[in-house]
């Protein structure tokens, strides 16, 4: 479901999946929030090639968002496909997340 791969001591996260809903968020959730079990941990979600996410999607990334607050680990986001950005901007999660174009400028960020 999803692959870890890490780069600068950055866990960069991708999916195996084309659309992220109901029906895999819970085994999403836990597969990321383990990767913050460690605390201080810098991780990027990398979105290319997740065509959908619905409600329970959104959910789920901003479950992780807040586990990743509350063990005091950074999170970002990259490569959003645009109608994933669109729905981003239409629920204001734009303003929400950190989110980059390019997975090598969110890396840098994160340096």
């Amino acid at each position: 479901m999803i692959n870890i791969e890490r780069r600068d001591k950055i866990d960069i996260i991708t999916f195996s999946v084309d659309k992220i809903d109901a029906l895999i968020t819970d085994e999403i959730r836990q597969e990321i929030n383990k990767v913050f079990e460690n605390g201080n941990t810098k991780v990027i979600i990398d979105l290319k090639g997740v065509q959908y996410i619905d409600s329970s999607g959104f959910g789920c990334l901003l479950a992780c968002m807040k586990t990743a607050k509350n063990n005091y680990c950074t999170l970002k986001f990259a490569n959003p496909e645009s109608q994933v950005m669109e729905v981003l901007k239409t629920l204001n999660l734009h303003t929400v997340f950190d989110i980059y174009d390019d997975i090598d400028e969110c890396v840098r960020s994160l340096k």
